[in-house]
């Protein structure tokens, strides 16, 4: 039986915690934190912060990174 590839995609877009929640990790730091942010409204700011996967999707977000 041959392994299960993880999505090459989602194991750069969510990261599992130590108590095996999923995080989704909205923003990959290609440039630096405050990078052209400093004009965007506060509610746009938080929107880039990391949050949890929605339990509607965590069956797929499992089976994509290996894990179910």
């Amino acid at each position: 039986m041959p392994k299960v590839k993880t999505g090459s995609g989602a194991k750069k877009r969510f990261k599992v915690t130590a108590a095996g929640k999923i995080l989704l990790r909205r923003r990959r730091r290609t440039t630096p934190p405050g990078h052209l942010i400093k004009s965007r409204p506060g509610k746009r700011k938080s929107a880039r912060k990391d949050g949890l996967v929605a339990s509607s999707d965590l069956k797929t977000v499992k089976k994509l990174l290996g894990r179910g």
